[in-house]
C-alpha cells in the first residue's frame, strides 16, 4: 500500500542560480511523486531482483573474468598458520584498514588480505564498463593523496585510474605480499578456548583446482564494501540471446576494452539496456556511439591549479573533505568557501538521507519534511527543464524527467547522457515506471504490448541495497561469535547493537566500518578512511593495555545500549525517506511497511538507523571520545 506523500505548505525561496525568487507549485510537485512512486511500488520489493546464485545460467557473474587463466594463488599464511590481523577484502576498505594499523604501529607482515578477486581494486576491479568514473571529486575520494603525494589525472578519476592507485597504495605499504587473492573467507569462528579467530578459506584460481584452508587471527577485520552482489531482474534468464552485467562487462562480446573502448563489434547489434541510474549515465553515451541501435529501457586536472589552490597546506584532503560533508548534510551556517563547488555540494536536500545537524524531534518533523521539499524543489524543477531543453523530442523529454526528490536514489551527474538521446540509433523504451512487462528469447515486452527485438540486453540494474546484510553477509560467508551466535542471524531480527557502529558484543575482535548505526556521507572513502583510523586507534592502544599480550576486545552491554538509544533518538531526522519511489536505499519501499509495524518492531528500525546529526557530529563524537584516552564502553582482556 502507498504511504501518502508528507503536506507541503508553498514557500518562496531565493535561488542562487535561478533569476530571482520563484513559488514552487510543492503540493501538485508531490502529489505527481506519489503518483510516481504508486506504479513503481512492487508487492515483491527487494524480491523482484535474483541473484548469480539463483539460476545456474547467471553463475558465471560469480567469477572472475579478468585474471589469467592458470594464475596461482599466492598463501602468505599457511595452512593451519597464524597472523594477527585478517582483512577481508581488498578495495579501498581493506587497503585503508591496513595502512591505518601500520601508521598505528602494527608491520604489513602481520597482516593477511583475503580478497575473492585477482588483484587490489574491490568494486573498481570488477566494474570495467566504458565510460566509469567515479562521481565524486577525485581529490576527496581518493584517499591518502598527501601521503602518497599523488595528483590525480582528473578532476573526476576514471575506473582505470582508480584501480591503478590502489596498487600504487598497496605497493607503498608493502601489501602485495600480505594478499591473498582468487579466494573467499567462508566462514570465521570464534574460539572461546583459545581467544582468537579461525578462518575457512576457498582458494578458487582461474583454470585451476579449488582447495581449501584454515587460518588463526587475532583480529577479523570486514571490509567487503556496499555494493558487491549483483542483482538481476526476474526473468531475464528467458532472453536466448547475448547478456551480461555491466559489473562483468564483455568486452568479447563488444570489442574494445576499459583501456580503449572501442566496441566495434556492435557496429551491427541491436542492443538494450535496462536500468537508468549511475551506471547507465556513463555506460549508455559510450555504447551509443557503437551499437546500430541503443534500447534504454527505463525505469583533467590542472597542476598549477592543483599545488596553489588545493593540495596547498598539510591537512588539506580532510578540509576538503569536511567542507564537502558540510554542504550535502546542509550545515548552518556553510563554510564560508564551498572548497568542491560541484554538484553534490549544490544538494543539500541530501541531508534527507546522510542526516544533518537541524534538531529534529517529534513536535517539529512535519515542519522538516516541509522545508526539505521546498529546498529541493528548485533543483528537481531545474533538473527536469534541462531534460526539456536538452532532449529534441518532447515525449522522450518528458519520459526522461525524474519524478522524485533528490534524497530518494543517487544523484547522478553527466554531460552526455540526455544529448545521447537526440542520436537516431537510440531509442528509450519508457514503461511509465512499471518495468518491462515480459523478458522473451528474442527480446522485451513494454506494459504496451510493444515487443522490441534485440540481440544483446546489458543489465544495469546495479546491486544488492546496503542495507541487507551484514559486513559479513556481503562478503558471503558467516561469522559465529561466542557461544556460536551468528553475526547475520541477529542482523535479520534486528538485534545487533553496536559501539560506534564497528563491534558488537560477543564477537570479540572483530570490526567492520558501519553503516548500520555509525556514520555516512555521500563520499564513502572519507568514511572509510575515518572509521579504518578509529578502529586501528582501538586496536593499538587496547595492545598497549595488555603490555604486549594478546588483546580481546568487545563493547560492554551498558555502552552499546545508550549508543543505540542515542541512534534511536536521532532517526527523525530521516523521516523525508518515508515516501521515496523505490529504490536500494529504501529496499525498493519495503522501508515504508516499518510504519504500519508494532512500536516494538519500529524501535528497533529507529536503532538500527544511521548517525542522524549527519557526519561530521559523527566524527566529533568518535574525536571526543578518543581524546578520553580510556577507551570507555570497551572490556579489555589479555589472551593466555
Amino acid at each position: 500500500m502507498a504511504t501518502a506523500a508528507p503536506q507541503v505548505n508553498p514557500t518562496t525561496i531565493p535561488s542562487q542560480d535561478l533569476n530571482g525568487p520563484i513559488t514552487p507549485d510543492l503540493p501538485n510537485t508531490t502529489a505527481r511523486y506519489e503518483a510516481e512512486r504508486a506504479k513503481r511500488l512492487k508487492d515483491q520489493g527487494a524480491n523482484q531482483y535474483i541473484g548469480p546464485s539463483q539460476n545456474a545460467k547467471f553463475r558465471k557473474y560469480l567469477a572472475d573474468p579478468w585474471i589469467e587463466a592458470g594464475t596461482p594463488v599466492h598463501r602468505p599464511v599457511p595452512h593451519n598458520g597464524h597472523c594477527k590481523v585478517a582483512i577481508i577484502g581488498a578495495g579501498f576498505g581493506g587497503i585503508l584498514f591496513a595502512v591505518k594499523l601500520i601508521q598505528q604501529g602494527y608491520r604489513a607482515a602481520d597482516l593477511l588480505l583475503i580478497d575473492p578477486a585477482g588483484v587490489f581494486g574491490g568494486t573498481w576491479y570488477w566494474n570495467r564498463y566504458p565510460g566509469l568514473m567515479c562521481d565524486v571529486e577525485s581529490y576527496i575520494y581518493m584517499p591518502l593523496l598527501e601521503e602518497m603525494g599523488y595528483m590525480p589525472r582528473q578532476k573526476y578519476a576514471s575506473g582505470e585510474e582508480l584501480r591503478g592507485y590502489i596498487e600504487q597504495v598497496a605497493g607503498k605499504y608493502g601489501l602485495r605480499d600480505r594478499a591473498m587473492f582468487q579466494s573467499s573467507t567462508q566462514s570465521a569462528r570464534w574460539d572461546e578456548e583459545k581467544q582468537l579467530w579461525r578462518l575457512a578459506i576457498l582458494e578458487k584460481p582461474r583454470g585451476g583446482t579449488e582447495s581449501h584452508i584454515e587460518v588463526d587471527c587475532d583480529f577479523v577485520l570486514l571490509a567487503s564494501g556496499l555494493l558487491n552482489n549483483v542483482k538481476l531482474p526476474q526473468g531475464i534468464e528467458t532472453f536466448e540471446g547475448h547478456m551480461f552485467h555491466t559489473a562483468r562487462w564483455d568486452y568479447e562480446y563488444t570489442g574494445g576494452s576499459q583501456e580503449d573502448p572501442q566496441m566495434t563489434q556492435l557496429a551491427d547489434k541491436r542492443v538494450a539496456i535496462i536500468g537508468t541510474g549511475a551506471t547507465a549515465i556513463q555506460a549508455v553515451p559510450q555504447l551509443a556511439k557503437f551499437a546500430k541501435e541503443l534500447f534504454v529501457v527505463q525505469r583533467e586536472t590542472d597542476p598549477k591549479l592543483w599545488k596553489e589552490k588545493i593540495a596547498n597546506k598539510k591537512g588539506w584532503q580532510r578540509e576538503r573533505n569536511e567542507s564537502f560533508c558540510a554542504f550535502v548534510s546542509n550545515h548552518d551556517p556553510k563554510p564560508a568557501e564551498d572548497l568542491v563547488n560541484d554538484g553534490w555540494t549544490k544538494c543539500p536536500s541530501m541531508s534527507a538521507l546522510v542526516g544533518g545537524p537541524k534538531e529534529v524531534t517529534m513536535e517539529n518533523v512535519a515542519q522538516h519534511v516541509s522545508e526539505l521539499h521546498a529546498m529541493d524543489i528548485l533543483r528537481t524543477d531545474r533538473v527536469r527543464r534541462r531534460a526539456e531543453e536538452t532532449v529534441n523530442d518532447p515525449e522522450t523529454a518528458k519520459n526522461l524527467m525524474a519524478w522524485y526528490p533528490t534524497w530518494c536514489k543517487r544523484p547522478c551527474f553527466h554531460d552526455d547522457y540526455l544529448p545521447t538521446f537526440n542520436r537516431p540509433n537510440v531509442h528509450l523504451i519508457d514503461t511509465d515506471g512499471q518495468g518491462i512487462s515480459t523478458i522473451t528469447p528474442h527480446g522485451l515486452i513494454a506494459p504496451n504490448g510493444t515487443e522490441t527485438h534485440v540481440d544483446a540486453i546489458i543489465i544495469a540494474t546495479g546491486f544488492v541495497s546496503p542495507q541487507l546484510g551484514t559486513a559479513a553477509g556481503k562478503a558471503g560467508m558467516s561469522v559465529s561469535g561466542r557461544d556460536g551466535q551468528l553475526l547475520e542471524s541477529l542482523d535479520e531480527t534486528g538485534d545487533l547493537t553496536t559501539l560506534h557502529g564497528v563491534a558488537s558484543r560477543g564477537f570479540p575482535n572483530l570490526f567492520w566500518p558501519g553503516p548500520l548505526q555509525g556514520g555516512a556521507t555521500a563520499n564513502q572513502s572519507f568514511v572509510l578512511e575515518r572509521l579504518s583510523g578509529h578502529v586501528a586507534y582501538v586496536m593499538a592502544r587496547a595492545a598497549a593495555r595488555t603490555d604486549g599480550g594478546r588483546p580481546v576486545v568487545e563493547p560492554e552491554v551498558e555502552a552499546q545500549e545508550e549508543w543505540a538509544r542515542l541512534i534511536m533518538s536521532k532517526a527523525a531526522s530521516f523521516a523525508a525517506m518515508r515516501g521515496c519511489t523505490p529504490g536500494y536505499y529504501n529496499l525498493e519501499g519495503e522501508n515504508d511497511k516499518i510504519a504500519a509495524m508494532p512500536p516494538e518492531a519500529q524501535m528497533k528500525a529507529a536503532r538500527n538507523a544511521i548517525w542522524g546529526d549527519g557526519f561530521l557530529s559523527y566524527l566529533k563524537v568518535l574525536e571526543e571520545w578518543r581524546a578520553e584516552g580510556n577507551l570507555r564502553g570497551l572490556h579489555i582482556s589479555s589472551a593466555s
